[in-house]
């Protein structure tokens, strides 16, 4: 079972949906946002979705609401910087999808529609390619 709820200050942001907060141990957490997919680092949008959730993120206080651990052993999780959802925020810029398989919170589909139809962030592109199916184009060039 995860932990409660804790707070920590974002010390590092590795990409759109990945960050890391040092929790109040002064250990370091590596936590995945939970419900959403940034674009990859090479991919269209991937350092815009990155420098995104640092203005959002990086250097403030954060609320880690834990999910569970992913298979590379970061803590999925809902995240609050200084009292804005990042995970929601992430959506509504255009700088993510919501991740269909996990998303259970029915906000971020309207998120995701206001973003596709003023064309923000990643939806400014006619047919914008989620993480999944970018990394699977890769791996068969």
């Amino acid at each position: 079972m995860l932990s409660a709820i804790f707070l920590g200050t974002v010390v590092g942001v590795s990409d759109g949906d990945t960050l890391t907060v040092l929790n109040n141990n002064k250990q370091q957490v590596r936590i995945r946002l939970a419900e959403i997919e940034a674009p990859e680092a090479g991919q269209p949008y991937g350092t815009t979705s990155k420098q995104s959730l640092s203005e959002l993120c990086f250097g403030k206080q954060a609320q880690i609401a834990p999910r569970l651990k992913d298979k590379h052993g970061r803590t999925v999780a809902r995240v609050t910087c200084n009292g804005v959802d990042a995970n929601a925020e992430q959506v509504n810029r255009g700088m993510a999808w919501v991740y269909r398989k996990y998303a259970k919170d029915n906000k971020l589909y309207v998120l995701q529609h206001e973003a596709k139809v003023a064309k923000r962030g990643l939806w400014s592109d006619p047919s914008p390619i989620p993480p999944r199916a970018w990394r699977q184009q890769r791996r068969q060039m």
